[in-house]
């Protein structure tokens, strides 16, 4: 009995693998290879994925199935096919370039992996394909090419940048690295400037209240910079040389490596930089317009999965950065007449565990994530004309900042089989920052403390229309002291706060996409990122300080949009339309007060004003034919407005010609701008990048060196268009070369009336980043697998 019992089970498992089909082929993209394509039956769990050379090979039994084949920067495909027509041949599959990347997975939207398509929330996305063709060395160059975006520069002495979205100024953008937040205030002063855009993989915008999941300070939107991941074995080296007016040197030596192991089980990459910039100064003052600069950046990101459930994650970044402006760049900065000197050492990193079960229903993870940056600074000088005396002060005037920003968390994620999504976590953030500057009694200490727990349902009751129903719960503990002279400051804030989200997307016609959403968002008093820099104006420095009683401001945003994108065979098309409204409770707003401390430093200080509200239109129009040509180009309009007249200017009362300005509208704040960014392929291996932005008229504020006196001055539109050519040599089938060359900002639409000397207003400061610059590089590696 035993042995028929045996023959039975031989035969049936024999029968069972003759009714296996085993299936092969390769994936490719105009001719090249596409590693590790995904590739799923629809409808099903089953799938595999294609190897380094693009080959896949699936058993499979007898049957009619259709095929999803998915991969990083190609249009998804979907084939149905039979079995036996592939039983003698290959089962082989071309995809399309995706050239405005309406494939693009995101994971800023809802906290999970998801097509960019199918979001209820917008999120655009910014890839090395742009970076590249931008020319752009660090984030700040690269992120005024979204709707609603606009990187400003705020110091002629340092050069401090901010990204506005929205209309809103940075502070009221969070900023992720690798999706956590702990890219801190004093980072956000100038850290968008010592990034490397060579150790990106991409970068993800959400604008509005629809990334409240992230964090208080969430209210414009989030900006997550996500660093390379370990893919496939590749390597990479480039120089780029730029001439800024054609006679300053701008160097910069990137390199990157990656290994992967052959089970695919592991792999690291490791990414470094190198930066020398020489100073600039466009005016022939022999003060500053652009810093001497130097960075450093090196990391690494790896991973390991014990299982195929599970995996770990690890990411190192250390940046050594120095930039000096002003004048006199040889002596020492206490023996020039204006001296702006920023020594920094940062390193940061994060760690993540991630385990889920056999059918990936449920996903859960824990991760730690920490920033530390020491800088060393100077703000001083003797002011052009002061007494030896004076030299004593200026000795002073060195300073000493120590920051520390860490965060703790967990994410539990379900999906359903109806596939609604269930999201919960937990996270604990801490932000130590002391600032001192002892030869101008300036102190601060701070330290914020925030518990958050965040849940969110993804509803999807029918295929054509999805909501996200969540909220974010914070209970936020801020301790601060602050002080200047003999002005002196506490903050003691501790209090809960619920922001609650709503985001809802319907399909109500092929191709088409109505998105709503609202948030609430809250800002506890505390420094910020404009507080902790530090400007000169009639040779002294200008603080900023918190006001007495400063309460905390909250934030009611609304969002709409329209959005269409199809493939027409090869042409790709991508349209949209988004409006927004944020309306402000208590904002927080910065008041001159003129030169009220003892030595006549200036004193800025930030109040509550009565209210405010932003509102406006963002539109994106996208187009490409072919993987030989794509245009897009997106702009905002837009009004940024307080609710009554709002004081921006207090008079001291010591000059009787002096009076109080007060405006409604928000200064530095252009009401239309734009971008476009073109790729023509016109010979197989070259192509032609023209990009380009612009900005509209905005009130830019000026303070009189001669009076402290505040000056409204209204700034006149700019262009800033930019050319570059790249050629694309194959030595070998695993060594590539790229010769590229072009000019930014061609028009050399430049700022022409800085305010010049020792005892300029340094924050008198709008425009190009930098006036017309040449440039020219190389890079060689294995680029095809990139």
């Amino acid at each position: 009995m035993k042995i028929i019992q045996l023959l039975i089970l031989t035969f049936s498992i024999v029968g069972f693998s003759q009714e296996m089909t085993s299936l092969k082929g390769k994936v490719t993209s105009e001719g090249n290879p596409v590693p590790f394509a995904n590739i799923t039956i629809t409808q099903t769990t089953k799938g595999t994925s294609a190897d380094l050379d693009g080959e896949y090979y699936l058993e499979i039994a007898p049957g009619t199935y259709t095929f999803k084949i998915q991969a990083v920067g190609f249009k998804t495909e979907t084939i149905t096919f039979t079995t036996a027509d592939y039983q003698s041949k290959n089962l082989n599959i071309e995809l399309q370039k995706d050239m405005l990347g309406l494939e693009d997975v995101v994971i800023s939207a809802t906290r999970n992996r998801v097509n960019v398509k199918k979001t209820p929330v917008v999120v655009n996305v910014l890839s090395p394909k742009l970076f590249n063709a931008t020319q752009s060395i660090a984030v700040a160059e690269s992120l005024n090419y979204q709707p609603g975006v606009r990187v400003e520069t705020n110091c002629q002495n340092c050069g401090f940048t901010q990204v506005r979205l929205n209309g809103l100024d940075g502070s009221y953008t969070q900023v992720l690295i690798n999706s956590r937040a702990v890219f801190s205030a004093l980072n956000s002063v100038y850290g968008l400037e010592q990034i490397p855009t060579s150790i990106l993989d991409r970068i993800e915008v959400v604008r509005s209240g629809g990334s409240a999941l992230y964090g208080s300070n969430a209210i414009a939107g989030t900006v997550n910079i996500i660093t390379k991941d370990p893919i496939l074995n590749s390597w990479e080296v480039s120089s780029n040389f730029g001439l800024i007016d054609g006679e300053v040197p701008d160097r910069t030596f990137n390199a990157n490596a990656t290994v992967v192991s052959e089970d695919l089980r592991s792999g690291i990459t490791v990414y470094g930089m190198k930066r020398d910039r020489d100073s600039y100064d466009a005016n022939g003052d022999r003060f500053t317009e652009l810093t001497e600069l130097t960075n450093t950046s090196l990391g690494t990101k790896t991973f390991f999965k014990p299982n195929d459930n599970s995996k770990i994650s690890l990411d190192i970044t250390a940046i050594e950065e120095y930039r000096r402006g002003g004048n006199k760049l040889d002596l020492a900065p206490h023996l020039t007449d204006i001296t702006e000197e920023l020594d920094h050492n940062t390193l940061m990193g994060g760690l993540t565990y991630e385990i889920s079960n056999d059918e990936k229903t449920n996903n859960f993870s824990v991760y730690a994530s920490g920033q530390h940056t020491d800088r060393k600074s100077y703000y001083g000088g003797l002011g052009g004309g002061r007494t030896a005396q004076d030299s004593i002060i200026a000795a002073n005037a060195y300073g000493n900042t120590d920051d520390l920003a860490l965060l703790f968390g967990g994410q539990y994620t379900r999906f359903f089989k109806n596939n609604d999504i269930l999201t919960v976590g937990t996270e604990y953030n801490l932000n130590n920052t002391q600032d001192d500057i002892a030869g101008y009694n300036r102190f601060i200490d701070q330290e914020v403390y925030s518990l958050g727990t965040f849940a969110q349902y993804e509803w999807k009751p029918i295929e054509q229309f999805s909501a996200l129903i969540g909220g974010r719960f914070d209970y936020v503990n801020v301790e601060g002291n602050y002080s200047v002279q003999n002005v002196n400051r506490t903050s003691n804030i501790d209090q809960a706060v619920l922001s609650p989200r709503l985001t809802m997307m319907y399909t109500f016609a092929e191709n088409w996409r109505l998105r709503g959403g609202y948030a609430r968002g809250f800002r506890a008093p505390q420094a910020f990122n404009e507080d902790l820099h530090i400007s000169s104006v009639g040779g002294e420095p200008q603080f900023v300080i918190l006001s007495e009683d400063l309460e905390t401001e909250y934030s009611n945003a609304f969002t709409a949009s329209l959005n269409y994108s199809k493939n027409f065979k090869k042409l790709q098309t991508n349209f949209l339309l988004e409006g927004f409204y944020t309306n402000l409770e208590n904002p927080f707003t910065t008041v001159s007060t003129g030169s009220s401390l003892p030595n006549g430093s200036i004193l800025e200080e930030v109040r509550n004003g009565s209210g405010a509200h932003v509102a406006g239109a963002n539109f994106e129009i996208g187009i490409s034919p072919s993987s030989k040509f794509a245009f897009q180009m997106g702009g905002t309009i837009q009004e940024s407005k307080y609710s009554e007249d709002q004081l921006l200017f207090e008079a001291d009362g010591s000059n009787p010609n002096e009076t109080n300005i007060l405006i409604k509208d928000f200064v530095r704040n252009p009401n239309i701008y734009g971008y476009l960014n073109t790729n023509i392929t016109v010979l197989e291996e070259s192509s032609i990048d023209i990009t380009g932005t612009y900005t509209g008229e905005m009130t830019v504020p000026l303070v009189v060196s001669d009076t402290g006196f505040l000056r409204l001055n209204e700034s006149n539109p700019f262009y800033d268009i930019n050319l570059k050519l790249n050629h694309h040599i194959d030595l070998t089938e695993n060594l590539q070369v790229n010769i590229f060359g072009g000019v930014k900002n061609i028009f050399n639409s430049y700022q022409d009336d800085f305010d010049t000397g020792a005892t300029r207003d340094s924050d008198y400061v709008y425009g190009p980043a930098q006036p017309r610059t040449f440039f020219f590089g190389i890079k060689f590696g294995n680029l095809h697998n990139q």
